[in-house]
């Protein structure tokens, strides 16, 4: 529930990363983050969601300055990129051209 004390003592935005457990597998360390009263605001992303966390925090960030704009835009070209490089895109892709090349 640290992120929500933290949030309490501060005018800053908190995100808060609920951790996975062993006997929930994080769905506490979730609930203890999102269920914050009216006025204390934290913004939540998955169970282990670190990387999320950074993003988001780049995100809020390059509203002000100009260079984590750049490299947030740049992460996301590179994400799409890879993504449409992996064989699970071109497979779906070659399905997609199959099904329309039937139908002409």
């Amino acid at each position: 529930h640290l992120p929500g004390m933290l949030a309490a003592k501060t005018h800053l935005p908190v995100i808060g990363v609920p951790i996975p457990t062993e006997n929930l597998r994080g769905l506490d360390s979730l609930l203890s983050i999102v269920q914050m009263p009216k006025g204390i605001p934290v913004a939540t992303v998955a169970i282990g969601g670190a990387e999320n966390a950074g993003l988001l925090a780049a995100q809020i960030l390059s509203g002000s300055c100009p260079d984590i704009a750049e490299r947030v835009i740049a992460y996301r070209r590179l994400q799409t990129e890879t993504i449409l490089r992996s064989p699970e895109a071109k497979g779906i892709v070659a399905k997609m051209s199959a099904g329309q090349q039937r139908r002409s």
